[in-house]
């Protein structure tokens, strides 16, 4: 689990996903519904199976062209995943009654604290 997902809300406040986390569960999610194991799709991406593992895990961002490679080992372009992914992050920030939607897995994060980078750009997509 990545340290900022132990992070307990102040004020009771949830915000949205790391960017890594939603983009790593979405390709986990593609590979599985090709039912490849993570050394299948490693392999055609070019990347050891390890690393794969802690991408789908969120703990670690890839690089553009690391995610290029892997939408391409998918059968899938980059803008169909990042799409994906951006959907997901949309769901996860829907607020209803002051909590989150999406899954129980949805990260904590300070109150008050924007999103930012590709997060930001996700959610105004």
């Amino acid at each position: 689990m990545s340290e900022i997902s132990r992070l307990y809300p102040l004020d009771g406040q949830a915000l949205e996903p790391l960017w890594r986390e939603v983009l790593g569960s979405r390709l986990r999610e593609l590979r599985t519904e090709r039912d490849e194991t993570l050394a299948q799709t490693a392999e055609r991406a070019g990347i050891s199976p390890q690393y794969l593992s802690e991408v789908e895990r969120g703990r670690k961002e890839p690089s553009s062209e690391m995610i290029a490679a892997l939408a391409g080992a998918l059968g899938i372009t980059v803008a169909d995943l990042m799409a994906g992914a951006a959907e997901y992050l949309r769901r996860a920030a829907t607020v209803v009654s002051g909590t989150m939607i999406g899954t129980a897995a949805t990260v904590i994060r300070p109150a008050g604290q924007r999103p930012s980078g590709p997060v930001a750009l996700a959610m105004a997509a």
